[in-house]
């Protein structure tokens, strides 16, 4: 599978201006840019306005390392977790506490919220001006605008994973009542349903506390007042509190729901009207219900549906203890859903704080988030903290980069299949058609088999009737038929309430575009088919007299595990190839587990798919190992996983090799705790990786090659020649271990190819040389590196693309004609490069007087090349100008981005392939002598370069195809002549596989 275009490599800005700071670095983004449309200058409500989280320089509580005179540090000891009742930890919160209030105040905002466990952040409301303001400030490292995140929504997961029998994962742990004991999940979610059977327990009962416990009590959780208190596996404790609101007492707690508290300040400051369902931890939607009780359920809980018994469920790890921390929201309504970032990073801060073992993150943006996205910073921090973090991949594959949660210190996680619920549909020609069905429990029919459309009420629309939307169907016509219904427009399970509404007996979802098959309870039995099984049954049902019988199972077996096609796709832009994400896969296809009855037609188990579901899985899974290994490291315990991890399957049974879609493969919960060699990490390497992937941390880190983080997988975005990548192992136990290397078109060289270890705990160091031999060019090459001994195996994907020429991002020209020379250096034979453009669009004039903002919204059109807006300001000594700008979604601008001027006072943009899109821009001025009066003027251009003919000038570039020598440097020269002296033209040389350098003149 070819990867989207890459972005250019993060380039290193200088500290204290407004673009060292900028949560989306310019360089790194594949954003769309426009053509300027009409100015909004002076707009009485400017859309740059909103609210913001600003991180600083000084470092949280689970990193701080003493260098505040006065206060000693607070970073707990390697395999320890935070204290912040801790008398230093106090002071030390107070100290930043004020420090952020100080910096707000300096630029006359209010703080709606502190952080201090995993980020040094506040949140405030603040408008351009005072973004311009504190992107000026000394010890402010980032700004981010407050983004809205969403939920990432065998037939029993748990005997898939081996965990269930005689002979499973529980048994050898000392049965389910032990798996997972002395450790605390944290579910950030959408609250939870404390009546579900998969969470009863005995109450919460206060204690007087003893030196030795009995072993039953050895982890009991317990009353200290209002606070919860629960021994813990690594020897701390874990210090909750069951927070009280909207139907939720300090009774829904127990012994399995130990805390329960909600965050939602950001979100009703953003949404003042918004009615919640409830407002209080308790779970009105079911999300969070299903990712808790998937992780941490009670074990062999009957589930009965709708008086149909579907056996039992259990959870991953069913001794371990949930803490709920609810972040996300949803109106009574229906129409309000998701989470802000301010509020979630207060979860994450608070799960810290309390000393949660897991963290599960069942959520995602709208886009990549970046490393530095305050989100990402704080769970970066809580798995600094020893703790391990399970995040969802996303749902919307299966395009390739679609991918969220993308950062080396969580675990990415894709969704699998598991043994399906099946359904055939069997039509009066005698073909059958098998697909996903949970509702067909006996047959159905044989009954008249119709499209939705032939069925419609009169005046119904037959576009929206063949997707069955509410009251589209006639009663009179649809009563005793089979309904082919097309997947679309309105919720799958809206389908079939609108056939049973119409008095249909049975339902044929229809999938147009090869979507996933889901195994939705459904209103009347349904059978979920895809691809050309459903276009054979819709064409069928078109024809007259058509019949058919839905029936229970299927013949023949649907090979699995396999990554749904839903399941969010790498590689990851933010990582420029060098990192592979997801990380692994786990059951995330239609998985039974408790819901909340209100959101879920009164159900009290549903099944739900999702990358939301996997996620729970692994961090079911970690609590697991922390039981038996309470004082792993968060990555050895992810590296466990990943390097026992199976591949999984294609549609025709063979082993799958896209790691872009699995990872390292399917996880192999029994093998897990027999990994042989570990690839660990910690917070400095972490911070090398992002120095190296052009963050600035701020803390002096040394930079590394983001490919020689010491990661589990291997992945090399642009492998120009050859190139030599280190790890680092440690053994869990005494062995040889020899290297193989499977990499086609590749030669790979293991550097010493076997390594010997007497002990558990040894460390040894290896170098992978992977050199280009017959791999194309432009292709991404997949293999991995295997460690033997005996029959321990210890596996790592290699995923590396060669690249076909190195070459400039950009070169510069100036005057109405001329030449510049430049140097590439080819990867093949064959150098070919095409000049596109030039273009120079017409200036917009404008002038920004005091604290002024002048707004622009603008379309980009398909097959841009590059774009390159440009804002010159002409600023007085004493005042401040800059650009704020983002993708315009829905009419709203997100993922606002800041960039200050030049020593020419230019801003200037540039962005390679760009999307098709609209984008917001800001040119926002700040009054440097606080009377209002100053005045800047500006002009205002973008230049989208397409394959049109050019308008005025032309570009050529010699030699435009040449002989070369892989590996050589080899010089070209664009030439330009008629191009306009009094405005920036831009034009773009594009050489194989896409790969291109802008030409900025003038």
């Amino acid at each position: 599978m070819s990867p989207r275009p890459r972005r250019a490599s993060r380039t290193r800005i200088r500290r204290g201006t407004i673009g060292a700071l900028l949560t989306t670095t310019l360089a790194a983004v594949s954003l769309p840019l426009a053509t300027p449309a009409t100015a909004a200058a002076g707009s009485a409500n400017p859309l740059a306005a909103g609210v913001y989280l600003v991180t600083l320089a000084g470092q949280p509580l689970v990193t701080y390392d003493g260098r505040v005179d006065g206060i000693p540090a607070t970073r707990p000891a390697e395999g320890r977790k935070l204290d912040v009742g801790a008398a230093n930890a106090k002071r030390y919160r107070t100290h930043l506490v004020d420090e952020q209030a100080q910096v707000a105040k300096e630029v006359g905002a209010t703080v709606r919220q502190h952080y201090a466990v995993t980020t040094n952040t506040f949140s405030a409301r603040l408008t351009a001006r005072q973004l311009v303001r504190l992107a000026a400030t000394k010890g402010v490292t980032g700004i981010a605008p407050d983004r809205l995140h969403h939920t990432t929504d065998d037939k029993n997961s748990t005997d898939f994973l081996g965990l269930s029998g005689r002979k499973g994962l529980w048994a050898s742990l000392g049965g389910s009542a032990k798996a997972g004991r002395g450790v605390v999940i944290g579910d950030i979610d959408t609250g939870i349903w404390p009546e579900s059977a998969s969470f009863k327990a005995p109450a919460l009962k206060a204690r007087k506390p003893v030196k030795k416990p009995a072993e039953k009590d050895r982890y009991r959780p317990y009353l200290d007042g209002t606070t919860t208190v629960m021994p813990k596996a690594d020897g701390t404790k874990f210090t909750g509190t069951c927070q009280t609101g909207d139907s939720f007492t300090a009774a829904d707690c127990n012994e399995k729901i130990i805390s329960a508290r909600y965050f939602a300040d950001g979100w009703v400051q953003a949404f003042p009207d918004f009615d919640p369902d409830y407002f209080s931890a308790r779970d009105g939607e079911g999300h969070g219900t299903h990712t808790a009780s998937t992780a941490a359920g009670n074990a062999d809980v009957r589930a009965t549906v709708g008086g149909t018994d579907f056996g039992t469920v259990s959870g991953v790890a069913p001794a371990a203890a949930v803490a709920v921390y609810k972040a996300l929201w949803q109106s009574k309504d229906g129409t309000q859903s998701g989470g802000l970032t301010s509020d979630l990073v207060a979860a994450i801060d608070q799960a810290t704080a309390d000393g949660v073992d897991v963290i599960n993150y069942s959520l995602g943006a709208q886009f990549e988030s970046d490393y530095d996205d305050p989100a990402q910073t704080a769970l970066r921090n809580a798995a600094a903290a020893g703790i391990f973090v399970s995040t969802a991949g996303g749902n919307t594959g299966p395009d390739a980069s679609s991918l969220d949660n993308t950062a080396p210190w969580t675990t990415t996680v894709a969704a699998g299949t598991i043994a399906p619920y099946s359904g055939t549909v069997t039509l009066g020609n005698g073909k059958s058609y098998a697909g996903i069905s949970t509702s067909v429990r006996r047959t159905v029919g044989s009954a008249p088999l119709v499209r939705a459309a032939a069925v419609k009420a009169d005046g119904a629309d037959a576009t929206e009737a063949d997707v069955c939307v509410k009251d589209t169907l006639d009663p009179a016509r649809t009563a005793g038929k089979i309904v082919v219904c097309d997947r679309g427009t309105v919720d799958r399970v809206a389908k079939s309430a609108e056939v049973e509404r119409a008095g249909g007996i049975g339902m044929v979802l229809a999938n147009l575009h090869g979507e996933s098959t889901d195994g939705d309870l459904h209103s009347v039995p349904t059978v979920h088919l895809t691809g050309s099984d459903a276009t054979a049954v819709r064409d069928y049902a078109a024809t007259d007299n058509a019949t058919a019988t839905l029936t229970r199972g299927a013949t023949g077996s649907t090979p699995y595990p396999q990554v749904t096609s839903f399941s969010s796709r790498g590689p990851s832009l933010v990582g420029n190839g060098d990192l592979l994400k997801p990380d692994i896969t786990a059951p995330g296809a239609t998985i039974l587990a408790a819901v909340a009855p209100p959101g879920n037609q009164g159900r009290d188990f549903d099944f739900y798919s999702g990358t939301s579901m996997a996620a729970p899985h692994i961090a079911g899974l970690a609590a697991l190992y922390f039981s038996e290994h309470p004082n792993w490291s968060p990555m050895s315990v992810k590296s466990a996983m990943m390097t026992t991890a199976s591949p999984t399957k294609t549609s025709d049974g063979k082993n799958s090799t896209d790691a872009f879609a699995q990872g390292s493969g399917e996880v192999e919960a029994t093998d897990m705790l027999r990994p042989g060699l570990v690839y660990d990490s910690s917070e400095r390497d972490w911070l090398g990786y992002l120095e190296g992937s052009g963050v600035d941390t701020g803390t002096g880190t040394r930079a590394i090659d983001p490919s020689d983080l010491n990661y589990p997988s291997i992945a090399i975005g642009e492998l120009f020649g050859s190139q030599t990548v280190t790890r680092t192992v440690t053994a869990t136990s005494a062995g040889t271990y020899r290297a193989k290397v499977d990499l086609p078109g590749i030669k790979a060289t293991v550097s010493p190819s076997v390594l010997r270890f007497s002990h558990a705990g040894q460390k040894r160091t290896f170098t992978v040389k992977l050199k280009v031999t017959t791999a194309r060019a432009g292709a991404v090459d997949t293999g991995s590196l295997t460690w033997t001994s005996g029959r321990t195996t210890v596996r790592s994907p290699i995923v590396v693309t060669p690249q076909s020429i190195h070459a400039p991002e950009e070169i510069k020209g100036t005057g109405t004609h001329g030449e510049s020379t430049y140097s590439v250096t080819p990867a093949t034979k064959t150098l070919v490069a095409t000049a596109r453009g030039p273009v120079s669009a017409p200036l917009t004039r404008g002038t920004l007087t005091g604290n002024g903002e002048a707004d622009y919204e603008a379309v980009i059109p398909a097959g841009t090349r590059a774009t390159q807006i440009s804002a010159h300001f002409d600023v007085a000594e004493g005042d401040i100008a800059g650009v704020v700008w983002g993708r315009m979604v829905n009419g709203a601008p997100t993922d606002l981005a800041l960039a200050d001027p030049d020593s020419d006072g230019t801003v200037t943009l540039t962005l390679r392939q760009p999307e098709a899109g609209k984008i917001f821009v800001a040119l926002v001025s700040v009054d440097g002598s606080g009377t209002g009066e100053s005045v800047i003027p500006y002009t205002y251009q973008v230049n989208n370069v397409t394959d049109a003919p050019a308008a005025t000038g032309k570009v050529t570039v010699t030699p435009d195809h040449a002989h070369a020598t892989p590996g050589t440097p080899t010089d070209l020269t664009a030439a330009w002549s008629g191009i306009p002296s009094d405005a920036r033209s831009t034009a773009w040389i594009e050489y194989a596989n896409g790969a291109g350098t802008v030409l900025t003149l003038n």
